[in-house]
């Protein structure tokens, strides 16, 4: 494998959300819309929410999803009222505000690394926000940035990740893929024939082969030299 570039999922591999997008966040919010959200219940309503999602059959991006989702979270934080709905389209709103995102510390370095290297690089994301005022807002140097909701399909549909190896002029086996979920980023990238990595940060799939707990152990998952 000649590797030409490399393609980064973007929220929880190079960004995580901040606190707008977290349990006092929901609270804030609910509050705006009458509705009294407990933070001590966020983690248990959101793990309930995320056993209940469902990807659209087609693999279409489809935002009615998330609204959904983010509605059971409320309900489950207690916002059980009229206006949960409303209050669940607000918070989605929130995912598309770049300053509701900050960037991992290892995020800027090793961008900059595998651009020294002379590698393209590039974002795919099953997202909501604009990438490209997202890409200048955190000042992050790639080539190219694909967005579900732009493009039309989510991961792990293979047209998202041609999307991008197209307009980086790269064929799949000569790009890599990394990103946080295994089936979205890691199964969706090898079934084009990307070699692809699955950043792991918080230990949750310790028996995966080649997980990797950072991104600073990218480059030399991927062979490269080593700095200096």
């Amino acid at each position: 494998m000649n590797l030409r570039a490399v393609l980064f999922d973007v929220d929880f591999t190079l960004v995580r959300p901040g606190p707008e997008l977290g349990p006092e966040g929901y609270r804030r919010r609910g509050e705006q819309f009458g509705l009294r959200l407990d933070p001590a219940r966020y983690e248990e309503a959101r793990a309930a929410a995320v056993e209940a999602l469902e990807r659209h059959p087609e693999l279409m991006h489809d935002e009615e999803i998330w609204v959904a989702f983010t509605e059971r979270i409320v309900r489950g934080m207690g916002g059980d009222g009229e206006r949960a709905r409303e209050c669940a389209v607000a918070i989605e709103r929130a995912w598309e505000e770049h300053d509701n995102f900050d960037l991992y510390e290892d995020s800027l370095s090793v961008l900059e690394e595998l651009r020294r290297l002379g590698l393209s690089l590039a974002l795919v994301s099953n997202g909501v926000r604009d990438l490209d005022d997202f890409v200048l807002h955190h000042g992050l140097d790639v080539d190219a940035a694909v967005c579900s909701r732009q493009h039309g399909w989510i991961k792990p549909h293979e047209t998202i990740f041609r999307a991008a190896l197209e307009r980086l002029g790269v064929a799949a086996e000569d790009a890599a893929m990394v990103g946080d979920s295994l089936e979205d980023d890691v199964e969706g990238a090898r079934a084009l024939g990307m070699r692809a990595f699955l950043v792991d940060r918080e230990n949750r799939y310790p028996n995966v082969e080649g997980r990797l707990p950072d991104l600073y152990a990218l480059p030399a998952a991927l062979g490269l030299p080593r700095p200096g």
